[in-house]
This record gives structure tokens, sequence and C-alpha cells, in this order.
């Protein structure tokens, strides 16, 4: 497989867990988390992006801030598993939480800010191109500073999947063009 095939499905997986983090598609068994193992696997395949952008520095910025953003979804996502495996017991799920949220090591670069960290490594990535793939760039970055916005202010699914969805085309968009480039 190529470096492209690994976007793809990262893309393809980040996507599809904001799809059941919007509610749109149901929870398809209670025991199993898809949306965070959607969201992990997809997190983890979005790390290709790193190899798809030229070597630039504020590339090599954008790349560290893309691993530690991933990082902090590989602790985010272990953490809401084991939320999860609560099942209805609301009291353990209250403990744990406020366990987390009084643990500073813990609740800001897992919860607050290192998630962030992978839209905004991306975002610097497209960033680097705005003077000549202006459509393409603004869509990551107003992309992932939307997703932010709507899940953290507005705390709306629905506008969460949509700005998910600009941001991934027009990561996707940048995968066509590097393409057409390699030809």
């Amino acid at each position: 497989m190529k470096t492209k095939h690994f976007c793809l499905i990262g893309l393809l997986f980040f996507l599809t867990s904001y799809l059941f983090f919007s509610k749109l598609l149901p929870s398809l068994n209670e025991s199993i988390d898809f949306a965070h193992w959607f969201n992990l696997i997809g997190a983890c395949f979005l790390l290709s992006f790193n190899d798809v952008f030229p070597k630039k520095s504020i590339n090599k910025i954008a790349s560290v801030l893309t691993i530690l953003g991933v990082i902090a979804h590989i602790g985010l996502c272990t953490i809401d598993f084991i939320m999860s495996s609560y099942g209805n017991n609301e009291i353990a799920k209250e403990a744990l939480s406020h366990q987390i949220t009084i643990s500073p090591f813990i609740f800001y670069p897992f919860i607050v800010v290192g998630p962030s960290l992978l839209f905004l490594g991306l975002a610097l990535h497209a960033f680097a191109f705005i003077k000549t793939e202006t459509v393409k760039s603004l869509m990551v970055i107003l992309g992932s500073v939307a997703v932010g916005f709507s899940f953290f202010a507005l705390k709306n699914g629905i506008l969460m999947l949509l700005s998910c969805a600009v941001f991934c085309l027009g990561l996707g968009l940048f995968l066509l063009n590097q393409e057409k480039e390699n030809k």
C-alpha cells in the first residue's frame, strides 16, 4: 500500500467516527464503543499525512504537532474505552470523570489540549499552501477550527460532523493534488 492509501483509510475511519459521535449512525453494539475505535484507528492512519506534505520547516513543526495529537487521541480514546466499560454505572463514570478532571497531567494533555493538536498539525500542514492552494487550505484550517468550536462551544454533533467533513475533504483534495504532481 502507498502512503496515499493509508491517508485515505485514515480519513474514512476518522469521518466515520464523527458519524457515530453526531448520533447519525446508531451505536451498533452497546458493549463496543465503535465511535472511539473508528476515531482511534483513523487518527493513527492520519499520521501518514506527515509523509505526504513536503519537508519544509513549517511542515516539520506540523508533523510534531500531528504526532502529539495522535498520541493524545490514543489517550483520550483509552479513557473513553474505560468510561464505556462501566456500562450504565453512572456513579462509577462520575467518579472516573472527577478523578480525570482533578488530575492535570491527564486532563490537559489528553482531554483539553492534546487531541486538538492533531487538527492543529494537519491545519498547519495545509497552511503552508495557503498562497497556492487557498481553497483546500482554508477547508482544512476552517474545518479544524469549526470541529473544535462546534464540539466545545456549541455542543452540536451535526455541525461537528459537517466541520469534520469539510476538514477531511480538504485533506483528500490535497492527496489528489499530490498524486497529480507525482505523475
